[in-house]
């Protein structure tokens, strides 16, 4: 008996759909597992350094009054006014969007502060890289951008697109039909709300957007005199970040070229081509020491740093955003070790002006409080507790802090994003350690003017809904965290 006519069509289209859907499922994979841009996920040497600072910016509150006490753009400032030679910033979020009068124009003063350089210091080479969103991957102006390149500053936006897929599912479709699509330099503004700031933006920007890639770094490297400096933080210069609570490491030596190395190969992803000096091979058997850390490299060292330490050692940890699940299961592990453990969140809830569900914070720490880890929350009021950092007290005298800009998600620490984060071993002694030590214990005991934090009661959330759907999102990457 002869096949019925319809037939033929209808397996024709049923093998157009399988081939398409193996299309895109073998995009993804790609786009999840293809090879890094190289330079990346770099472990420098420890290297001796000197002139260690720890730069705190810390908001509280008394009854209805904010109070900031800032630090960290302040030396930012600062060495790039007495900078020569050579000034290199890398910067995520560099922007005005979502500001209003109260907040500081951090993204205006750091711009000012390198036209400054420019104008004063003609031979004086100045480069900022940043990542694509403060233009809404090309579908806006961004004024502080395009007054840097008025000024003859070279800056850089990063390829995202080299990068591993942080959300494969949607990147693997973009890579098959819309990657090519893009925004004309001349062009401004489109038909879609703008999700960050007035205006409308273009559906090509949105797409891009949903791919969750990004040069999440935040470093600056200048010349100091004969010397190097280097300054590693948490903090952007974003006007309405500029009540975030955040910290950074500015230092001298080896490290700070450690650090222009990395920055080095960023431009490469980009083609653009650097001729910068490198360090010198420096015995790192002196204390204190810095190590350069980018990418995955953070999460080695941060897992080797808790799997590490012993009953009597404590560990402290300060963090924006907890869901790696490797770095929760030490966690537990260290507590069970007998390890003195103390974890302080922020608690998902503000996002410039918008209230957030709390995860993955909350679910992360129902998994610690059962665990019998010790949680308290940042008593943030519309600021974040942005900070990302771990400090190892070990029983020996000796210390470790881990600070930076990668968050303990799997997108920042699994070889997806750009970051950069720096390792500091000493003794406890060590000035900046010591007050890393004292600025903890204040925000976990609070006192009667200011309560910095609050007791795992205050946020917990044990919906299994909500659990889950961290997970999901965790493993697939169909998140913002």
């Amino acid at each position: 008996m002869d096949e019925p006519r319809h037939s033929s069509p209808r397996r024709w289209l049923q093998s157009l759909f399988l081939l398409l859907l193996f299309c895109w499922l073998g995009m993804a994979v790609y786009q999840a597992f293809k090879p890094l841009p190289e330079g990346l996920s770099v472990t420098a040497p420890l290297r001796p350094a000197s002139d260690i600072r720890l730069l705190i910016d810390q908001t509280h509150h008394v009854g209805d009054q904010r109070v900031t006490q800032q630090a960290i753009f302040d030396e930012a400032l600062a060495l790039i006014r007495q900078a020569r030679r050579l000034i290199v910033v890398d910067m995520f979020l560099f922007n005005d969007f979502a500001s209003t009068a109260d907040h500081r124009p951090l993204s205006e003063q750091l711009t000012d502060a390198l036209v400054a350089a420019r104008r004063q210091h003609t031979d004086i080479e100045i480069v900022v890289i940043t990542d694509p969103f403060n233009t809404f991957y090309g579908s806006m102006q961004a004024p502080v951008i395009e007054a840097l390149r008025s000024a003859g500053i070279t800056v850089v936006e990063t390829p995202v697109a080299q990068l591993r897929a942080s959300n494969p599912v949607w990147s693997g479709l973009w890579h098959l039909c819309c990657s090519w699509l893009g925004n004309s330099e001349s062009e401004s503004g489109g038909w879609l709300p703008n999700p960050v700031a007035d205006g409308k933006v273009t559906l090509r920007g949105w797409l891009r957007l949903l791919n969750f890639r990004a040069n999440h770094r935040k470093t600056l490297v200048v010349d100091h005199g004969e010397d190097w400096t280097g300054l590693v933080t948490s903090a952007n210069p974003h006007n309405a970040s500029s009540h975030h609570w955040n910290a950074a490491l500015r230092f001298n030596g080896g490290a700070a070229l450690d650090l222009l190395v990395s920055e080095q190969e960023v431009l490469a992803m980009a083609g653009v081509e650097a001729d910068w000096p490198e360090p010198a091979e420096m015995s790192s058997s002196v204390l204190p020491a810095v190590q350069v850390l980018t990418e995955g490299a953070i999460r080695d060292a941060l897992l080797k740093m808790i799997e590490s330490s012993e009953a009597g050692d404590r560990l402290d940890l300060e963090v924006f955003y907890l869901s790696h699940r490797a770095v929760i299961d030490a966690l537990i592990d260290a507590q069970q070790r007998g390890v003195a453990l103390r974890v302080l969140l922020d608690p998902n809830r503000d996002a410039f002006g918008r209230e957030k569900n709390g995860i993955p914070n909350r679910q992360a720490a129902w998994d610690l409080h059962q665990a019998g880890v010790p949680v308290r929350w940042c008593n943030t009021q519309g600021e974040q507790c942005h900070r990302k950092w771990l400090r190892l007290d070990r029983k020996d005298g000796t210390a470790e802090l881990l600070s930076g800009s990668a968050n303990l998600t799997r997108r920042n620490l699994d070889d997806l994003n750009l970051e950069t984060s720096v390792r500091l071993v000493g003794q406890s002694s060590e000035q900046a350690i010591t007050e890393a030590r004292e600025h903890f214990d204040a925000l976990w005991h609070n006192d009667d003017s200011r309560p910095f934090s609050l007791p795992y009661a205050a946020f917990a959330d044990h919906s299994r809904v909500r659990y889950w759907l961290y997970r999901v999102m965790e493993a697939t990457g169909m998140s913002t965290f």
